[in-house]
């Protein structure tokens, strides 16, 4: 009875420390990173790149673990529901953290009150790339041929709201022209597609199609975000080649369940934002075609609120209903 007695004592004591002494400990143990995508794909590559830095960093273990399933919802909902003690981290990007919520009727959480942003991390703009049949050299002649031929271009996305689909549909809304949606179940077959002339362009991510611009088997005639990038030499934005004002950047951030220590929140973000400006993650990052970023914990969730403000007026435009 007595040892019973000290034990529940002494975890009085422990659970009364302030959060700052739990943070000085942390980390006492084995962190899981989730992956809401499958192994090999961009979100993936990404939370093993950080992962490694932190076990490096800290001498803990940070694992991945891949929870794939409804565009990233489900990984989304199993990090939400973790407990709120810095041992569960997700890397969600703008898919299950902005959009999904108003694509699919129940992902299993509220991504504005499930979960503590950390950190933004990465950044990248798509890339708008055609089959070489299609007979537009820069993305002028690509709008001007699309306006042509009114309807008869197809374009091939990830699905209905992902961001290769919403990425076109604002396109179309900009510039008051019309393209046949084929969606697709996954950018790797979107590309196969785009390769074999199935489709004539797709709003895709960099890392996917790089390799095929290279080798000269597709053609890049833009990229999505507000600013050229040094990731793809002497591409112009659509917003500079006729469509002012356009922009879409994809992103993905490392978040915790809601509720974990601030002190915790804090050495995360200290320690992320270390890796994300080390020279050899910066590099790593750019051969998947992104960029590495950071911010504040108040400055990403600022970013989170925007962002799903942004999609849903855009979701609503489209005419997607929550399935």
């Amino acid at each position: 009875m007595k040892t019973l007695l000290v034990g529940a004592s002494l975890a009085v004591v422990i659970g009364a420390l302030p959060a700052s002494a739990a943070a000085q400990t942390y980390p006492a143990k084995p962190i899981r990173v989730i992956a809401p995508f499958p192994a090999g794909g961009t979100s993936d590559t990404i939370a093993r790149i950080l992962g490694q830095k932190l076990t490096e960093a800290w001498k803990q273990q940070a694992i991945v673990e891949n929870r794939a399933g409804v565009a990233g919802s489900l990984g989304s909902a199993v990090a939400a529901k973790s407990p709120a003690d810095g041992y569960t981290l997700l890397v969600g990007n703008v898919g299950p953290v902005a959009i999904n919520h108003n694509v699919y009727k129940n992902v299993g959480y509220d991504p504005l009150k499930d979960f503590a942003p950390i950190t933004l991390a990465v950044v990248a703009p798509q890339i708008v790339v055609v089959h070489p049949s299609v007979p537009a050299k820069t993305f002028k002649e690509f709008t001007a041929l699309v306006k042509k031929h009114k309807g008869k271009i197809n374009y091939g996305s990830s699905g209905p709201g992902s961001i290769s689909h919403l990425s076109a549909e604002l396109y179309k809304g900009m510039t008051q022209t019309d393209m046949l949606h084929v969606p697709f179940k996954g950018s790797a077959l979107i590309t196969t597609a785009l390769l074999s002339g199935e489709v004539d362009v797709v709003f895709s991510d960099m890392a996917v199609v790089l390799p095929h611009v290279q080798a000269g088997k597709l053609r890049a005639l833009a990229v999505t975000g507000p600013e050229p990038t040094p990731l793809v030499p002497g591409v112009p934005t659509v917003a500079a080649s006729g469509v002012q004002g356009y922009a879409m950047t994809s992103w993905w951030g490392v978040l915790a369940p809601a509720g974990t220590p601030q002190a915790i929140i804090t050495r995360l973000n200290t320690e992320l934002g270390r890796i994300l400006k080390d020279a050899d993650v910066k590099k790593r990052f750019a051969t998947l075609g992104v960029d590495s970023a950071t911010s504040t914990p108040e400055e990403f969730s600022s970013l989170i609120r925007t962002e799903i403000g942004k999609y849903a007026k855009l979701l609503k435009a489209v005419g997607i209903q929550p399935q």
